[in-house]
């Protein structure tokens, strides 16, 4: 349960639990896609290896056999990403989803029955890609789905 109740209904606002392999808009659920000359078993796995191009924990990171695994050997700053990665993780992250969604049905579908409400991903702890404890947090994986949305409307 949040420390901070949030100031909106649930029901004004999609939840998204990016880490949970159930959650048909997460991450982690198992929608293997070809990107950059390799076959990704998820989009999790995507975004660990793209903080290591070319060095071996890249190798490590796409020969996970879940994205649990991809993540655990992607994480920690003392492993050092590339320089730029702070600059580019969102984008990487956007390319994954936008690439999932084109090849998955089911993945599109869940997405655009999201309608118009704003999507929130719910974890407690991350205030980058979630909405944090408080409700305070970035929300930047709703904000990358909410703009593939838009996106896939447009298009």
């Amino acid at each position: 349960m949040p420390l901070f109740e949030s100031p909106e209904p649930e029901h004004t606002f999609v939840q998204v639990w990016r880490l949970d392999p159930e959650d048909p808009l997460g991450c982690t659920g198992s929608r293997p896609f070809e990107l950059d000359g390799y076959e990704w078993p998820t989009a999790e796995h995507y975004y660990q290896a793209m903080k290591y191009p070319g060095r071996p924990r890249f190798q490590d990171i796409l020969q996970a056999p879940d994205a649990k695994a991809a993540r655990k050997i992607g994480r920690g700053w003392l492993k050092r990403p590339r320089p730029d990665w702070k600059q580019v993780r969102l984008v990487m992250m956007t390319r994954a989803l936008y690439i999932q969604l084109q090849q998955y049905g089911d993945f599109t579908t869940a997405l655009l029955d999201t309608g118009d409400k704003p999507i929130r991903e719910m974890s407690q702890y991350d205030y980058f890609w979630g909405r944090g404890r408080d409700q305070r947090g970035h929300n930047h994986y709703g904000r990358i789905l909410m703009d593939v949305r838009r996106k896939l409307r447009e298009s």
